[in-house]
């Protein structure tokens, strides 16, 4: 079972859109889906529509949403990222998480494909296609 932690850019998108591709996320066997409520709280103040926001709240229904601890701890050796990403990467590491999934090509792109303290930063893409490759016919539910 593989625990992928969800930053908000992924919780808006796939709460953005009724049929949005990211859905396809909740459908994945052996894929245990984990946020915290620091990225739950900015995906929904980021998302405008009543009906947006009740789908965002469906989703995180089947989401492990880890609380925000008063303190966190640092980032790895050689990690920097802007104060409101890094409590995305601290709480991915704290849920114990494999894979962070995130959009944000602008603060987490030079990670993107790495490992760091036990966790890959991957574009929902790139993890979906992973899959693909790792465990065969999931057509159904990758594109």
């Amino acid at each position: 079972m593989q625990r992928v932690f969800l930053d908000a850019n992924i919780l808006f998108s796939a709460a953005y859109r009724e049929k949005a591709g990211l859905l396809r996320l909740w459908q994945l066997p052996g894929v245990d889906l984990v946020t915290s409520s620091y990225a739950a709280q900015e995906a929904n103040a980021n998302l405008s529509e009543p009906s947006q926001k009740k789908r965002l709240a469906m989703l995180l229904n089947s989401v492990a949403v880890m609380p925000h601890p008063a303190a966190l701890p640092g980032l790895p050796s050689g990690m920097s990222l802007p104060a409101k990403d890094t409590p995305i990467f601290q709480a991915a590491m704290r849920a114990g998480a494999s894979v962070l999934l995130t959009g944000d090509v602008a603060h987490f792109g030079r990670f993107f494909g790495k490992t760091i303290a036990g966790v890959r930063i991957l574009l929902s893409a790139d993890f979906l296609r992973s899959l693909k490759s790792d465990h065969g016919d999931l057509s159904s539910l990758i594109p």
